[in-house]
């Protein structure tokens, strides 16, 4: 069973950063996809940045500008992936959850951190 380790949230004003951290317990296969998904109070679960093992991103709309997805290049180290975020907006507030999801003939697997709350207000 594959953990991940979720950091970084907290409390920003509008127009302020914040830098989360994920982290796996272990590595499974080589190449995976890692993302980051938010859910507000009320809403459904969305994407917000995944990166590929090859370096591949992909933003929402909503983010794209303002976020980065990266991961640590370092071999022979576990799944990290951090989502620096600017110019937050107090829309982005919600609890941010790390996902990591790979293909191990014949199933796809997807792993979830427990989430961190990511609250932007003045």
């Amino acid at each position: 069973q594959v953990q991940l380790v979720e950091s970084g949230g907290g409390l920003v004003q509008p127009g302020g950063s914040l830098r989360l951290s994920c982290a796996a317990s272990r590595t499974i296969v080589d190449r995976y996809t890692m993302g980051w998904y938010r859910q507000a109070p009320g809403k459904p679960r969305e994407l917000v940045a995944t990166i590929t093992s090859d370096g591949s991103t992909n933003y929402a709309d909503s983010v794209k500008g303002r976020f980065t997805i990266s991961r640590d290049n370092a071999k022979n180290t576990p799944y990290t992936v951090y989502l620096q975020m600017n110019i937050l907006k107090p829309e982005d507030t919600a609890v941010y959850y790390c996902n990591l999801h790979y293909r191990r003939f014949p199933r796809e697997y997807d792993h979830w951190g427990q989430g961190t709350q990511v609250t932007v207000s003045s």
